[in-house]
């Protein structure tokens, strides 16, 4: 990318300025640390880059165009400057009713995508009435035990024109099964349906323990999900592979990238040997990553990972689709970041890390409220984080320009070195046998607690400076109005859960979660079974306990 003779001047003349310029100031004033690396991936950060340290960079094999391969600068042609990424906003009330009110708000206020949280129980798949979801009904999220909670969650919310994401996985082929009855319900054609279902097992095992399957049957769960979108739903997202639950678990930044990538290959292999061809799905792939505090690694690991992607679908898979070797995203600001002191420093944060996923060409962004980290977000928290992205797309010139980085010495370089370290990750999963041993076996667990744990002995000794937590903290007033729930909710969803009870046809839900047995017992796609289900009421924790006793309940590795 440089001439030879060039590069020889530049390196001269860094050892001329550190000779004489820089090493007088540093006898006198020295620099604010011995070592200066990125946030989480311990990179070592240099004094100062040049092009010098990009000298292997090659245009087009590393960067390109945008919608070029390697996408390295963004998936499509005009990134931002054609279409602003989609402003979704989490939520997921106590209550079908409340959270319906939620969206509404949301849409109103300029939100261009709805993304749904469950409750715990329901991601577990059991019913607000059982005894293992007492005191949790609707605390993390809205409760959903039936077609009939989805009807009121989505009441006057045309699903031909909003985009829905959903926080759901273990239990996911029920829930998006409910989504699907409901666009029947409103006359939408399947295939007009836009958005995405997380669906992704694999992390589950790794960092949030909500599964409830064995990895084989789950992955075989995933698979009977994207054979049926392909055929019904082809414009919705069979997957939402996250990097954002690794990360939140301590991740580093290049683990996050490796381990996030090595799940999508797990996917893309369990399909295949089903015998699905890679670009039937591979398009409706999509991924989920944390965006934390430091701006240029978070950016350059947006970029690193679009790169690896495009060559692991090209390399491993021979895909053949353009499309199959876009790795599209969607980001989240860091959950983890957030403080419960001075939780007005949680507003900067979360701006800071919106910047970072722009930069980075997320196609999808959400962003935290700053009371997050205290409860679900108030309605005044959700506006001004959703305000974040609205100032960031029309007033801070980010997204006027593609990939705005680009061609930063430091960025390229960062971007190389993440990369790497993720493909060295990569290559120890693949002696590991992969990342269903690599996950089963406990040490893709193993390496993110060790890292998670050296992190927190930093913030303790003060070497990792937390705002306003380890370092200038304040006296403050302890209290701060959050978004309470409603302990009566709890058994206003029993009594609910049991008026449809009462109202369904039995016969007909008995029928219906027969036919669920059969498809999981065989070889049958699942869904169209789980579709016809959910229609008759069958609930989420009977559906689930079909499939319980088929396939039974998943039990870690000690």
């Amino acid at each position: 990318m440089f001439d030879p003779d060039d590069l020889q001047t530049i390196r001269e003349g860094k050892r001329e300025w550190e000779a004489e310029t820089l090493s007088p100031t540093l006898d006198r004033f020295g620099e604010r640390r011995e070592a200066f690396t990125t946030d989480t991936g311990g990179q070592d950060v240099r004094r100062l880059y040049t092009p010098a340290d990009v000298s292997d960079l090659d245009y087009d094999d590393d960067l390109g165009f945008p919608g070029e391969a390697p996408y390295t600068r963004g998936v499509y042609s005009t990134m931002h400057r054609g279409r602003l990424w989609t402003m979704r906003q989490y939520a997921g009330m106590g209550t079908a009713r409340e959270t319906n009110e939620r969206f509404r708000y949301l849409i109103d206020q300029g939100s261009s995508g709805l993304s749904l949280a469950f409750d715990l129980p329901t991601q577990k798949g059991y019913d607000s009435d059982a005894g293992m979801a007492a005191g949790e009904v609707g605390k993390a999220g809205v409760a959903v035990d039936t077609l009939r909670d989805m009807e009121v969650v989505f009441d006057g919310i045309p699903l031909d024109e909003v985009s829905t994401s959903m926080t759901i996985n273990a239990p996911a082929a029920v829930l998006f099964a409910m989504y699907v009855a409901i666009g029947d319900k409103q006359g939408v054609p399947r295939e007009q349906l836009r958005g995405t279902i997380q669906n992704d097992i694999l992390k589950e095992y790794i960092a949030r323990n909500l599964y409830i399957y064995p990895p084989n049957a789950s992955m075989r769960l995933i698979t009977d999900i994207f054979e049926f979108c392909g055929a019904e739903t082809p414009t919705f997202n069979t997957i939402s592979i996250s990097g954002y639950h690794i990360r939140e678990a301590g991740s580093t930044a290049a683990q996050e990238i490796a381990f996030t990538l090595g799940n999508g290959i797990e996917y893309i292999e369990t399909a295949l040997a089903a015998g699905l061809d890679v670009d039937e799905f591979a398009p409706r792939l999509s991924f989920f990553f944390n965006a934390h505090n430091n701006v240029f690694e978070e950016a350059a690991k947006f970029r690193a990972a679009r790169r690896m992607w495009a060559d692991i679908l090209d390399e491993r898979f021979d895909a053949e689709d353009p499309k199959s070797r876009q790795l599209k995203f969607h980001a989240q600001t860091g959950g983890s970041t957030l403080t419960a002191q001075q939780v007005e420093n949680n507003v900067v944060r979360v701006a800071y890390q919106a910047l970072a996923a722009v930069l980075g060409g997320a196609q999808s962004l959400h962003t935290n409220g700053k009371d997050e980290a205290l409860s679900l977000p108030t309605e005044q928290s959700v506006r001004t984080a959703l305000r974040t992205q609205q100032i960031l797309a029309h007033e801070s010139g980010v997204a006027d320009t593609i990939d705005p980085l680009g061609g930063s010495y430091y960025v390229e370089s960062l971007t190389d070195d993440l990369e790497a370290e993720a493909f060295e990750i990569l290559e120890e999963v693949d002696r590991r046998g992969g990342m269903l041993d690599a996950v089963e076996s406990g040490w893709v667990k193993r390496q993110i607690q060790d890292v998670a744990f050296e992190r927190q002995q930093e913030i303790e000794s003060g070497d990792r400076v937390v705002v306003g937590v380890n370092e200038f903290q304040v006296d403050e007033d302890p209290h701060v109005d959050v978004e309470e729930v409603d302990e009566d909710d709890e058994a206003r969803q029993v009594d609910r859960l049991a008026a449809v009870k009462d109202e369904r046809d039995d016969e007909a839900v008995e029928a219906a979660l027969s036919a669920v047995r059969d498809a999981a017992a065989g070889d049958d796609n699942v869904l169209p079974p789980t579709v016809d289900a959910v229609k008759t009421y069958a609930t989420v924790g009977e559906i689930s306990n079909v499939l319980r006793e088929e396939f039974g309940e998943y039990q870690p590795r000690l």
